[in-house]
């Protein structure tokens, strides 16, 4: 079994700083790509941001120079900094994980349940 919590939603204002993090446990023999997917409501989920195990960063053109991932792999942690917050980031933030599980060494995608930020104009 592989679980991934989020934490670190919330509201805040337009311009303002948020910090989400997610950790990942259970029968995890690597992590490939960790990620931040978001979804607003009425829209479809979409990717925000992915970091590799080498720790190659690749974002989304709309927070670009705002965001910022970053993970530690002897953790399984992956953390994703938000900066000049504006409304349209608003939605369900759902951390995500590429992993090969350490029982027979498949290769599946986890999702962790979510967590809400709301920026306020």
């Amino acid at each position: 079994q592989v679980q991934l919590v989020e934490s670190g939603g919330g509201l805040v204002q337009a311009g303002g700083s948020l910090r989400l993090s997610c950790a990942a446990s259970g029968n995890i023999f690597c992590i490939i790509t960790m990620g931040w997917y978001r979804q607003a409501p009425g829209k479809q989920r979409e990717l925000v941001t992915s970091i590799t195990w080498g720790g190659n960063p690749n974002y989304a053109d709309s927070v670009k120079g705002r965001f910022t991932i970053s993970r530690d792999n002897a953790k399984n942690t992956v953390d994703l900094e938000m900066n000049s917050l504006s409304p349209e980031d608003t939605g369900v933030y759902y951390c995500n994980a590429d992993l090969v599980t350490a029982d027979f060494g498949g290769r599946s995608v986890y999702w962790g349940q979510g967590t809400q930020v709301t920026v306020s104009s």
